[in-house]
């Protein structure tokens, strides 16, 4: 291993903005430490445990016996954009021109193309908190602030329309609203979203993610619905995201989407030309099969998360000092650990909080 001295200043100063994703780092640590033989529960990653279809893995073999082994168009193959189109349709009452869709490699190079493609220096992202680790992060990437707005228990860790009211300004391009939620399994109700959409509609420079990445996961009768089907008045400033990695177990495929505006699609697929080019063209073909092919197997699998959230919400609610908000949806415990701080381990060491890493410091950032 060489040791040359790397020179000052050689590395970005936007590298030096962001962090290893956590959840990714924990999952490769995970599966280094099965290697050397350990036996390792993985609580990492958002990946759920179920095969994917038999019928999908086939549509990938007939793919390769047909040779499509090869470059496809960078936002997807015309099958592929067909049958999210089609998808979009059925399950979403959205309907979306073939230059409106995009098809990349999972849903966060979507997310990525699209904060990529439109944000500078000083634009701002608003991120309801808790989010995903990966919202804070891509904005930095792009020069721009992200705006983290607490999301209180009592509203069922939901952006209030107050709350979003107050975080939005001059400078404000995005919301991200991610439901059904990671990590906190909230939903939001077409009530809420409505409610949401009421604010934004009084800000028409603020546009919206809708990263719809759960929306099969969703528990107890809740009904999914997605911000540009509850307000059309939005779809001409939203980019609804999706994907097959969490409904059909397709985690490691990567394909993502997205439905939205032509030049926004049209900037983000030059966006992706210069980065990964297009989308494996096997995972394509096995897209296709999974959002055209059949979905009765996809309600049985969330009642198998849901029997899951039961169990575990009962386990945890036995452990003195931890409160467990109920998530509606996604497969996730956001559990509240503060009734442990100060107690004692068996091995003696006292528990205590440590600072989760911030964006910069904002009048909408929780404390």
């Amino acid at each position: 291993m060489s040791d040359q001295r790397i020179p000052e200043g050689f590395f970005s100063a936007r590298v030096g903005r962001i962090t290893v994703s956590p959840s990714n780092a924990g999952a490769q640590r995970v599966r280094e430490l099965r290697a050397l033989g350990r036996d390792i529960i993985g609580l990492t990653i958002g990946e759920p445990d179920f095969e994917t279809p038999s019928h999908v893995k086939q549509a990938a073999t007939e793919a390769m016996a047909r040779e499509e082994t090869k470059y496809t168009n960078v936002d997807g193959t015309p099958e592929l954009k067909e049958a999210i189109r089609a998808k979009f349709k059925r399950e979403n009452g959205l309907e979306y021109a073939p230059e409106q869709i995009l098809a990349g490699n999972g849903g966060k190079q979507v997310i990525y193309n699209a904060i990529m493609a439109t944000v500078s220096a000083g634009d701002e992202v608003i991120i309801p908190a808790p989010y995903w680790v990966s919202y804070l992060d891509i904005p930095l990437l792009a020069d721009g602030t992200p705006v983290p707005v607490g999301c209180r228990p009592e509203d069922g860790f939901k952006l209030t329309p107050g709350a979003l009211e107050a975080a939005i300004t001059p400078r404000t391009k995005w919301l991200v609203l991610n439901s059904p939620c990671n990590p906190t399994g909230a939903v939001y109700s077409r009530a809420e979203l409505k409610a949401l959409a009421e604010v934004l509609l009084r800000h028409p420079r603020v546009w919206v993610i809708a990263d719809d990445i759960y929306e099969h996961l969703v528990f107890d009768g809740v009904e999914f619905a997605t911000i540009a089907q509850v307000e059309p008045a939005l779809y001409d400033r939203t980019l609804t995201v999706n994907g097959v990695a969490k409904t059909y177990a397709m985690t490691g495929w990567r394909i993502g989407y997205g439905g939205g505006p032509v030049e926004l699609i049209r900037n983000m697929k030059k966006v992706q030309s210069q980065s990964t080019t297009c989308p494996s063209s096997i995972g394509q073909a096995a897209a296709v099969r999974a959002l055209n092919g059949p979905q009765d197997f996809v309600p049985g699998r969330a009642q198998a998360f849901q029997a899951r959230r039961d169990r575990v919400l009962e386990l945890l609610r036995e452990a003195p000092g931890i409160e467990c908000f109920r998530p509606q949806g996604a497969f996730y415990i956001f559990a509240n650990c503060a009734g442990t701080l100060g107690k004692q381990t068996p091995q003696g060491v006292t528990l205590e909080a440590t600072c989760a890493r911030t964006a910069s410091p904002s009048p909408a950032t929780p404390t």
